[in-house]
């Protein structure tokens, strides 16, 4: 698929400030999060409320990161957050959490607290990146001191709902240019070599391997399995180079790696990925498949407690 070139930096020298400069000058912003993500949000807000949970400042560019939850936020009951958009690039995330509270939110009012953040990373959503301005991924520096300020911003949001949390779940998506780009990117940026790996064609799960609840990611890939199709075990048992450890689905351990599905601690949490380059989907399938993922995590986490 890729000889991992990239053309930025020199082979074995870890990037620096001018590096990244030139990085930064090869990102064009090819959507808007103002005109894209922001209305879906704003048109939600007389059901649910919105919360402003902080702000980026990159150069030119400026963004308020928004999250919305209940109106009648009752601390009696279990509370589930979904995120979306930790890697702006993965556009079902987003979608899927937004198409989630338009079309199936509302069946679960008094039952359980919603806690929505749909695009974590403004900035590389409109870059169509998985890095944000700095050259950083988020998604591999969710703790408190972490560089990445989109994460900072969503762990002090959790910190500040002072209440435990039943479920996360995190929307996410591979992609073809996660080995035509990101990957050699990353081995670029890190002076180190390029190491090819294989592309799932499927949905799949991330379970927590600190934190092992092995039904309830069946519970979700059976009713993601009605949507989409999912991804099969490579020919050595693995998925992305992790063994698979049911139908569907891998683990990491999610708090060391510093992964967003770390950030509440709760008893019940997964990472989604979809494949939207398939031959064998489309973007309104990922959707839906991204929407049929939470609910069927509600579900499960509801029931079981």
């Amino acid at each position: 698929m890729t000889t991992g070139f990239y053309p930025i930096g020199t082979p074995g020298i870890q990037w620096g400030e001018i590096e990244r400069d030139l990085w930064r000058a090869r990102q064009r912003r090819q959507r808007h999060y103002e005109l894209d993500v922001v209305p879906r949000i704003d048109a939600l807000a007389d059901s649910y409320e919105k919360l402003a949970y902080g702000h980026l400042d990159y150069a030119e560019d400026s963004y308020t990161l928004l999250a919305l939850r209940d109106r009648d936020f009752d601390p009696g009951l279990p509370t589930a957050l979904v995120t979306g958009g930790v890697h702006g690039y993965e556009t079902s995330g987003v979608t899927g959490a937004l198409d989630f509270l338009d079309t199936h939110a509302a069946a679960y009012a008094g039952k359980v607290n919603l806690l929505v953040a749909p695009c974590v990373s403004p900035w590389s959503y409109e870059r169509i990146n998985r890095w944000n301005y700095d050259a950083i991924d988020p998604n591999r520096n969710f703790r408190p001191d972490g560089p990445a300020r989109e994460a900072t911003a969503l762990i002090a949001l959790v910190r500040a709902m002072a209440v435990p949390f039943l479920l996360h779940i995190d929307l996410h998506e591979t992609t073809d240019s996660d080995e035509l780009e990101f990957r050699p990117a990353l081995a670029a940026r890190d002076g180190k070599p390029f190491q090819p790996g294989l592309i799932p064609d499927g949905f799949y799960l991330v379970d927590d391997s600190e934190n092992r609840q092995p039904a309830f990611q069946q519970a979700i890939i059976t009713a993601v399995g009605k949507v989409t199709h999912i991804a099969p075990a490579d020919a050595r048992g693995e998925i992305i180079g992790s063994p698979v450890v049911a139908h569907g689905v891998i683990e990491y351990p999610l708090a060391a790696l510093g992964l967003c599905a770390s950030v509440t601690g709760a008893r019940y949490t997964t990472t989604t990925e979809v494949y939207p380059n398939s031959m064998r989907t489309s973007a309104a399938e990922c959707n839906r498949a991204q929407v049929a993922a939470i609910c069927a995590a509600l579900d499960y986490a509801l029931a079981h407690g």
